[in-house]
């Protein structure tokens, strides 16, 4: 049976007690999910792939129903405010997303989600990590991504999409395979005169589907409008994001009641101005806000993004502990983060705006062993051109003390501004797998 034509918010409450039926029933269960991160286009691209896939699914298709799953727990909600100034123009809530929070404990997992009831469908990556990579990586059967192809999901995913492409935002590639299937079902529910008020605000003349369309349309433009810079990033922006945004836009435009207040640029400025507003966080909740974590054979790779520079940083872990040392105050909070992980190699990522204006990228990288100092050293040899990378300013890894065989600390400027985590992860992960059969590094 098809889904019925819903709103947002209508469908993600009746995916999460289909998620809790399905667990007590021990039924076949799909799920769509973004990768670790969970960013804005993680998040975004689930929601809107189930929403859309649950109402116009393929003939075979292994269950009734996409349920979108954000792959952190509740808590990191509200660690990413760009959310909560998005979801009110979703009408959906915090409540209403579906996180690991409403999986089974990882210790029962299997046996209340058994894996051959369950398939799986990527977004914004290619290859399903930690424990529920452990565990369910078997049931990949489908994927629509933005990043390299790390080979892990099957050629053939039958009627499920196997899309990987290079684009700004995986949104769009989303909103690309769907467009079709969106546009029939706005089509046949407008035909079917479905007029009635939604909260008793709505005239005669506006359809609940356009209302509805509008509002999904806005939870997929943001992010592809985040993730070019307002379609601004010449090395970010493609054809895939620009036309996905025209038609998103259309979309928004189409809704009278929701398109005479919107302005793409006023509406990009709060989502961005909501993703940067990090002040209030502490510093390790803004490690985690946008982290990903790779197990490279018998080495962990973690790299965070953050949306401040490394000064920023510093200074709020100088104040958080009560010190005046701002370089032992920062490492000793990087290290308390990477320990917490049992990372081998860790990297920190920033963007910021010099006073020139000028986009920016720092790049941190700290490698705890041998193991790693070798593929942390083969990374910046190999990577440095690609890259742009030139010496940081400051004095953090320039001490002798983490410059050995048993550790290595390194920043740099990151003049190549146009590779973000989807290149320089990669490049770290390429140099880990570097290790000769004979046990050395090879050259």
């Amino acid at each position: 049976m098809v889904v019925p034509r819903n709103s947002l918010r209508g469908f993600l409450s009746q995916a999460k007690a289909a998620l809790r039926t399905a667990l007590d029933s021990n039924e076949k269960i799909t799920f769509v999910i973004g990768n670790e991160s969970a960013d804005l286009d993680s998040m975004t691209c689930s929601v809107l792939y189930a929403y859309l896939r649950s109402m116009a699914p393929p003939c075979n298709a292994f269950s009734q129903l996409y349920v979108p799953v954000t792959n952190i727990p509740s808590s990191g909600i509200q660690l990413r405010p760009e959310f909560l100034a998005l979801f009110r123009h979703a009408n959906i809530e915090p409540s209403h997303l579906i996180t690991l929070d409403d999986l089974p404990d990882l210790s029962v997992i299997q046996s209340k989600l058994r894996p051959e009831n369950t398939k799986w469908i990527l977004v914004d990556h290619n290859s399903l990590q930690g424990k529920l990579g452990k565990v369910y990586a078997s049931r990949v059967g489908g994927v629509i991504d933005h990043h390299e192809d790390e080979g892990n999901v099957p050629t053939d995913t039958g009627d499920e999409p196997r899309r990987i492409e290079k684009c700004g935002s995986c949104t769009s590639l989303v909103t690309e395979y769907c467009r079709q299937a969106w546009d029939s079902l706005s089509t046949s529910a407008t035909s079917s005169g479905a007029t009635a008020g939604q909260g008793g605000d709505l005239s005669s003349d506006d359809a609940v589907t356009t209302i509805w369309d509008a509002q999904a349309a806005q939870l997929g433009l943001a992010s592809i409008l985040i993730d070019t810079a307002n379609l601004q990033s010449k090395g970010k922006t493609t054809e895939h994001d620009t036309q996905a945004a025209e038609y998103l836009e259309a979309k928004i435009n189409s809704c009278p009641k929701l398109s005479s207040s919107f302005d793409r640029s006023s509406f990009y400025s709060e989502i961005d101005s909501a993703r940067r507003d990090i002040g209030g966080l502490k510093l390790q909740d803004i490690l985690r806000k946008d982290y990903k974590q790779w197990d490279q054979g018998d080495q962990i790779l973690g790299v965070s993004a953050v949306v401040k520079a490394i000064d920023f940083m510093q200074e709020k872990a100088r104040d958080e502990a009560d010190t005046q040392s701002l370089d032992g105050a920062y490492l000793e909070a990087l290290q308390r983060f990477s320990m917490e992980r049992d990372l081998d190699l860790y990297a920190v990522m920033t963007t910021s705006t010099s006073s020139a204006g000028d986009f920016q990228r720092e790049l941190l990288v700290w490698a705890f062993n041998e193991e790693a100092v070798s593929a942390a050293k083969k990374f910046a040899d190999n990577a440095r051109e690609e890259l742009g990378l030139e010496d940081w300013h400051g004095s953090v890894g320039k001490t002798e003390a983490h410059d050995d065989n048993k550790q290595w600390l390194k920043v740099w400027w990151q003049r190549q501004v146009q590779h973000s985590r989807k290149r320089v992860a990669p490049l770290l992960r390429e140099a880990m797998k570097c290790k000769s059969h004979s046990g050395g590094w090879a050259t």
